[in-house]
């Protein structure tokens, strides 16, 4: 997903895409290869892919950003790609609309692009002051202000533990409750100033920001990330081939986690899926123990450092 921001926004940036080399040996996708890319972002695993079906293979590159759906069909043009601007929980509509009955391969990147985090006016970022958005789909409506000045503080703070792990959750959803008594908290600066202040100096983080935890937690719930990632998974299990193999790659520990319980259970009883059958387990786990990337690749991109990638075949 190495693309760039448009000319005129902010200043071009460059997001590398992680773990290529492990991607595709687990995918081992080939010539004449119909191979579905969820997320797929400026398009940097997606050109490593489309390289390995060709000729006469297909790509099918899904994305909920728009601005990254532009970003790929600058660089795919006259490939045999087809791009879709949706979210890949609709994975099963979306390859139903396309008339395609199964596929031979699906990759699924999860988290935030770079371009999405370095962007100021998509409000991802505490580094930067933007307005509080945070969609990767700007056409849905509610936003990351709509749940910080509208959520009971309750909710709020089950939210930054569940999602965030924020062990301080109580005390920011009080002074997030607090604050916007005051006035409405609609930039990422004001939301970050006020988690910060919520948290004691001796209790902040060292390495992390103190608004790191908060800012992921409410960027996964606007978003609904996991439950779009159990609707990807289970579709994309259902409707790949057999020998045809499924590949994600996750950033931290509930993607992670809704991955691994989704491989697992279609590797038991394919009976308690959401498209059940009598066939037995339908997949195949390849990643007994997670793959991660390599020192030599973190070391040249330092955000691959949390990256994890679980593979599964389809029987």
């Amino acid at each position: 997903m190495d693309g760039e921001v448009k000319q005129g926004q902010e200043p071009a940036v460059h997001h590398q895409a992680v773990m290529v080399r492990e991607t595709l040996d687990y995918l081992a996708c080939g010539p004449g290869q119909v191979v579905v890319d969820a997320t797929v972002g400026s398009g940097g695993h997606a050109a490593a892919i489309l390289e390995r079906i060709r000729p006469g293979g297909r790509l099918i590159g899904i994305d909920r950003d728009s601005e990254a759906i532009e970003r790929a069909m600058a660089r795919f043009a006259g490939e045999p790609v087809s791009l879709i601007n949706e979210n890949h929980g609709q994975l099963e509509v979306i390859l139903d609309e396309l008339g395609l009955a199964a596929v031979d391969g699906v990759l699924i990147d999860c988290g935030a692009s770079l371009e999405q985090l370095t962007t100021e006016r998509r409000g991802f970022s505490f580094r930067m002051d933007g307005p509080l958005d945070m969609r990767m789909d700007r056409r849905q409506e509610t936003t990351a202000a709509d749940l910080v000045n509208e959520l009971p503080g309750s909710e709020l703070a089950r939210i930054l533990k569940e999602y965030g792990g924020e062990r301080r959750a109580h005390s920011i959803a009080r002074a997030i409750t607090a604050a916007r008594q005051q006035q409405p908290i609609t930039t990422t600066a004001q939301l970050a100033a006020t988690i910060t202040a919520a948290i004691p100096p001796r209790a902040r983080p060292r390495r992390l920001h103190a608004a790191t935890k908060s800012f992921m937690a409410l960027r996964i719930v606007v978003n609904d990330e996991l439950g779009a990632l159990r609707k990807a998974l289970d579709a994309a299990i259902h409707r790949t081939k057999p020998g045809g193999r499924i590949v994600a790659l996750t950033y931290q520990s509930l993607e992670g986690g809704e991955t691994k319980g989704a491989f697992r259970r279609a590797s038991v009883d394919s009976t308690c899926l959401p498209f059940p059958s009598n066939e037995g387990p339908r997949v195949r786990v390849l990643t007994k123990k997670v793959a991660k990337p390599s020192a030599e690749e973190c070391k040249r991109n330092p955000r691959a450092r949390s990256a994890t990638l679980r593979a599964a075949e389809r029987l």
